[in-house]
């Protein structure tokens, strides 16, 4: 028993270090940040569409569901376009030290929905999170724009994550990912019509390097990763997943620093600031264990 909680334990750290290896993919991949999301949600559709297929899964939703999911196909695709973008502006690292305030978001988010008051420790916290943004903002100026959209990135998973987990209870975590992809594909490609740039989305050589990347991270890192945390869910607690999944910006920011090395260094100061919001997200995750117990 202890054997097999310890593999499922490493494959989710894996599964954490893929989610950190997503900003570096979104670094290599040299497309626009819209193209990149297109084809990593065509891609994700098209492997969870078999999944579902060789499980006998059935396709068929009520409308209102399909309505749903497809308002948060637009929440997900644009979240993951603002985080590609936050990166094209500045680089990993500021990226995901604002992608780190999702939990932030969620904590003022989270009783708007389930109907519950915001506690005071969340207030505390949440004031350390500002101090952390604010010491990250005087520090690396220059990256204000990739400051912002990864500011904004954080805030729509934290909504997309709060309104999935309401979904959740009405239909299979797969299939609702099914059609949030194929919405999200939807969106993006009328946007891109309406631009007359959707010629942009066409890959001149689906055996380059850039390509490998992409298909890359439409299948490794977002449809297996998201079938193999629906697995996990058997053998491990919802509260273990996200609190270990909050280690992603730590990953994904010492594999940064691996790969392109001096690009990604920053000021003491902005370890500082990141220091203060990852403290906030653990403590936050900690007591509401305890309070849950």
């Amino acid at each position: 028993m202890q054997k097999n909680n310890l593999k499922h334990f490493f494959h989710l750290h894996f599964l954490v270090l893929i989610a950190g290896f997503t900003a570096i993919l979104g670094e290599l991949i040299t497309n626009s940040s819209v193209v990149i999301v297109w084809h990593r949600m065509l891609i994700g559709s098209v492997l969870l569409g078999l999944y579902m297929l060789a499980s006998n899964r059935s396709f068929k939703i009520d409308f209102k569901f399909f309505l749903k999911y497809s308002f948060l196909g637009l929440v997900i695709s644009l979240h993951w376009i603002t985080f590609f973008e936050a990166i094209e502006q500045s680089n990993i690292s500021v990226t995901l030290a604002m992608f780190s305030t999702a939990a932030f978001f969620t904590s003022f988010i989270e009783p708007i929905f389930y109907k519950r008051s915001v506690v005071y420790y969340e207030v505390i916290l949440g004031f350390l999170v500002v101090c952390g943004i604010f010491m990250i903002f005087n520090a690396e100026f220059q990256y204000l724009k990739g400051i912002v959209l990864g500011l904004i990135s954080a805030f729509l998973a934290s909504l997309f994550s709060v309104l999935n987990g309401l979904m959740v209870k009405e239909n299979s975590a797969i299939t609702i990912s099914f059609f949030e992809f194929i919405s999200g594909v939807f969106f993006i490609s009328i946007f891109l019509m309406f631009n007359n740039e959707f010629s942009s989305v066409i890959i001149d050589d689906l055996f380059s390097l850039n390509y490998l990347y992409i298909f890359l991270l439409g299948s490794v890192c977002t449809a297996y990763a998201f079938m193999a945390s629906v697995y996990l869910l058997k053998y491990i607690s919802p509260y273990s997943l996200v609190l270990t999944y909050n280690l992603e910006p730590i990953y994904g920011i010492i594999l940064a620093l691996i790969f392109f090395g001096d690009n990604e260094k920053m000021s003491l100061p902005f370890y500082i600031g990141f220091f203060l919001i990852l403290f906030s997200v653990l403590t936050n995750m900690y007591i509401k264990k305890k309070v849950n117990k």
